[in-house]
C-alpha cells in the first residue's frame, strides 16, 4: 500500500511539471521528453510534431524525397518533423548534422543525411532572435506537418529495434527525445 501510495504520489508531482526525466550523456546532465513534448535547449525550443518512415512511392513523401535515390531494399528514410524557436535575444545557431544522432535500444547510433528538400530543417544555420524554424510562408510552414524535418536512413532491422530517440546537442546543452514509432 505504501509503494502504491508513493508511485501516485511521484506521478501527481511529475505530472506537475515539479521533476523531470533526465538522463546523463557523455559526462553531461540531458533532459528526455517525448515526441510532442518541446524540450528547451538554451534559447533554442525544439518540438517534434511527428516521426515517421517516408514511403518513395508515396505523392506527398516522393515530394520530401525530391532528389533522392531509392533507399537500399534493406533500409528507409525516416523524418523526423519539427519547429525549432529561438526563445532568446540573440541569434543562434541551429545544431549541426555531428549535432544530431538518433540511438536505438542496441546502441546503433544514425546521423542525419543530406537533402536539398525545401521541406528539410537547415542544420547549421542562424535562427534570428525571435525566429523560428520553419520561417513563416515556407512549404515546411504550410505544409501538411507545418514543420521542417530532419532525415535518416535507417536499416529496416533498426524499427525493431525502439524506441528509437533522438539526441540534440544546442545551444551548450544536450536532450533526448523519446521518438514515437
Amino acid at each position: 500500500m505504501a509503494g502504491a501510495l508513493a508511485a501516485l504520489l511521484a506521478l501527481g508531482v511529475a505530472a506537475c511539471g515539479a521533476e523531470e526525466e533526465t538522463t546523463t550523456i557523455e559526462g553531461e546532465e540531458a533532459r528526455i521528453v517525448v515526441e510532442g513534448e518541446p524540450i528547451e535547449l538554451g534559447d533554442l525550443r525544439f518540438n517534434v510534431a511527428i516521426t515517421r518512415f517516408l514511403n518513395p512511392d508515396d505523392v506527398e513523401d516522393a515530394e520530401y524525397l525530391e532528389g533522392l535515390p531509392e533507399p537500399a531494399a534493406n533500409e528507409d528514410y525516416l523524418a523526423v518533423f519539427m519547429t525549432v524557436q529561438n526563445e532568446g535575444d540573440d541569434d543562434l545557431e541551429l545544431p549541426s548534422e555531428e549535432d544530431v544522432e538518433i540511438i536505438d535500444i542496441t546502441g546503433e547510433v544514425y546521423h542525419p543525411i543530406e537533402t536539398e528538400s525545401i521541406f528539410a530543417l537547415d542544420l547549421g544555420t542562424t535562427i534570428p532572435a525571435g525566429g523560428e524554424a520553419p520561417v513563416d510562408d515556407t512549404a515546411a510552414a504550410s505544409g501538411p506537418v507545418q514543420g521542417s524535418f530532419i532525415l535518416f536512413l535507417i536499416p529496416k532491422e533498426a524499427q525493431e529495434n525502439r524506441p528509437l530517440e533522438m539526441e540534440i546537442d544546442a545551444d551548450d546543452e544536450v536532450g533526448v527525445i523519446e521518438l514515437d514509432l
